[in-house]
């Protein structure tokens, strides 16, 4: 069959299973294909096909006096690519957290490769040396680096074909536009519809409507490459690699699509039908089981609460937070402000965003993190003026808190906005990328300085100012926690960052993602170091990254002294679920047994093991 990458494998593809023909008038048999299982759940809906046509792109030799307009071409032709992959980049921040961690490395990947790459000058010299076509230069090239990644040594597979899957992906949108051949349209699918195509990637995957779409359905494709990521974190149903299937369906065509056990089943038969509806059912029957909980405390069994609150990308998941019955906003990421626009937002601007979002929050607390930007978030507005990381570690350079105190013009207007909102409602501001104690100190000197202007020019501020807190997500900043909690109201755990800059490793590397593990004892022992530190001074400390939204990891977390774990909205339920299940002793003795631990492998087998005996109960 063939990988998401494009390369075949060595094992014979099965026919495509021949529907027999139906009795005129007769309802046609039911027609049952077996892919792969991306993405669980069960859905009843019709076909909705979308082919792409091929780019008809034959190999093609020039002359020498044609070579300078071919290279021509293949520049107009990337940066078409490149104005393309910057307007997906636009469309993310209306996808979960989960999606746009999983697309955004990948864009930014495809945005360095559009550059000045191997792939583009590799494609330049054989124009000029073998005097091919720029589309022919560029298919040759990719191919070339393609089968380089995938001969190269270890057990990482999966890993290989997906970075291949990259450059054969970059190579693909050069031909089109090349070509002239028009991308894949997903505009026009019906709500309730059964998306099916030959393959879809994960470009494509970005412009799919969670709300719309009911399932996802491919001819190619695979478990672990970043188009089946990607539709598990929009959690869409999902069956990929399901041979025979665009002969076999048609537009129109009733199916059921079964995500976790990979199954499509084309005019379903009653009794299929029966045992999806029952499916059906018992989905149902789990969301309300857990909707029940939205109006349950969130405590453990020996009466200790638990704060679980949301974190919010953009204001339009305000309702998801509603719903999911969360405790406030533990993380508001004001990157939206200054997304894809070509200048600042003004201080009356932000005012009008945060009264928005305070407003629909009564008086649960909402923690506000002022602007966090690296270099390789697209905001243009900001890089005028700002030294824009162009080496190989842009994690490493300017960004957060460093970059706000060298343009603390920045940091004044938002922190002036924030005040001039906190009497609506409970606010805490969180400063990014805390290093040393002295950072702190120097936003808190700007924080205070602030408030004495509003003040004097009549605002309504809080007779007490809101808390200002440190964001513990470099192993400094853990390391020099108690140091920091001398200068800070309160600490945020950031585990995704933690994680990466403790291990180094960033997990959008396909050579390295295999060592990211949030489990590894050193990570466990940074986020220990910190959690005991604010407890000492009786301040308040919470997780915000993903091991917080994970009900597995709820027992450790606790066990290691955390009261407040903030996440995506739609976690909120089973964690809480996870919460009410557990008592704090065995949590703390478990906590005590997993620190003991230096294998991350062990740990994991530790928390799976704990987390089935909790099952039980």
């Amino acid at each position: 069959m063939k990988t998401e990458a494009g390369k075949s494998e060595a094992e014979p593809r099965p026919e495509k299973p021949e529907a027999k023909p139906a009795r005129r008038g007769a309802k046609p048999a039911e027609q049952r294909l077996s892919g792969i299982p991306v993405s669980p759940g069960i859905v009843i809906g019709t076909i909705y096909d979308t082919t792409e046509a091929p780019a008809e792109a034959p190999r093609r030799e020039i002359t020498a006096n044609a070579v300078e307009l071919e290279r021509t071409k293949l520049q107009d032709a990337a940066a078409l690519s490149r104005k393309q992959v910057g307007k997906l980049k636009t469309r993310l921040t209306v996808l979960p957290e989960e999606a746009q961690e999983e697309l955004e490395p990948l864009l930014d990947a495809y945005i360095l490769m559009l550059g000045n790459s191997r792939l583009l000058r590799g494609a330049r010299k054989r124009i000029g040396e073998e005097l091919l076509s720029a589309e022919t230069a560029v298919q040759d090239e990719a191919e070339a680096i393609a089968q380089a990644i995938l001969a190269a040594k270890g057990d990482d597979k999966a890993g290989l074909n997906r970075r291949a899957g990259e450059v054969r992906e970059i190579a693909r949108r050069l031909t089109r536009n090349l070509t002239a051949t028009p991308f894949r349209s997903l505009k026009g699918v019906p709500a309730g519809a059964i998306v099916v195509a030959d393959e879809l990637t994960p470009a494509d995957a970005a412009l799919l409507e969670p709300g719309k779409i009911a399932a996802v359905a491919t001819e190619e494709g695979g478990a672990d490459g970043h188009t089946a990521i990607m539709l598990r974190a929009l959690g869409i149903p999902a069956v990929l690699g399901c041979h025979g299937l665009t002969a076999a369906a048609r537009r129109g065509d009733m199916a059921m699509l079964d995500g976790g056990a990979g199954i499509v089943a084309l005019h379903p038969d009653a009794a299929t039908l029966t045992r999806a509806k029952a499916g059906l059912a018992a989905q149902a029957k789990e969301r309300a089981r857990l909707g029940k909980l939205k109006t349950l405390p969130a405590e453990t069994l020996d009466g200790q609460a638990v704060e679980l609150q949301a974190n919010l990308e953009i204001p339009a998941e305000l309702p998801l937070i509603a719903e999911a019955g969360a405790q406030g906003i533990g993380l508001l990421r004001t990157e939206f402000l200054f997304m894809n626009r070509d200048d600042l937002p003004d201080e009356d601007a932000q005012v009008e965003a945060y009264r928005g979002i305070l407003e629909a929050m009564g008086q649960d607390p909402v923690t506000i993190r002022v602007l966090d930007w690296g270099g390789e978030k697209d905001m243009e507005a900001l890089a005028e003026g700002v030294p824009v990381p162009t080496g190989p570690n842009p994690a490493l350079g300017l960004r957060g808190l460093r970059l706000l105190l060298k343009r603390p013009a920045l940091l004044e207007e938002q922190f002036a906005a924030i005040l001039r909102v906190a009497h609506l409602g409970q606010v805490r501001i969180l400063l990014p990328m805390v290093t040393v104690p002295s950072e702190v100190a120097q936003a808190r000197e700007i924080y205070e300085r602030v408030a004495r202007r509003l003040r004097r020019r009549g605002e309504a501020l809080p007779e007490k100012l809101p808390p200002l807190g440190a964001m513990i997500e470099t192993p400094g900043a853990a390391l020099a926690a108690d140091a920091i909690a001398l200068e800070a109201d309160f600490f945020a755990i950031g585990t995704n960052d933690l994680t990466m800059y403790t291990l180094a490793v960033d997990r959008a590397e396909i050579d390295v993602a295999h060592l990211y593990d949030p489990l590894h004892p050193a990570v466990l022992r940074l986020m220990q170091f910190a959690t005991e530190a604010a407890l000492r001074l009786r301040m308040p400390v919470s997780v915000c990254g993903e091991m917080g939204g994970n009900p597995k990891l709820v027992p450790l977390l606790l066990g290691l002294g955390l009261r407040s774990l903030s996440m995506n909205a739609s976690s909120i339920p089973r964690v809480k679920q996870a919460v009410r299940s557990l008592d704090i002793d065995d949590c703390a003795r478990f906590a005590r047994r997993v620190m003991e631990q230096s294998d991350p492998k062990r740990i994991a087998e530790l928390v799976e093991e704990f987390a089935a005996r909790t099952s039980e109960k």
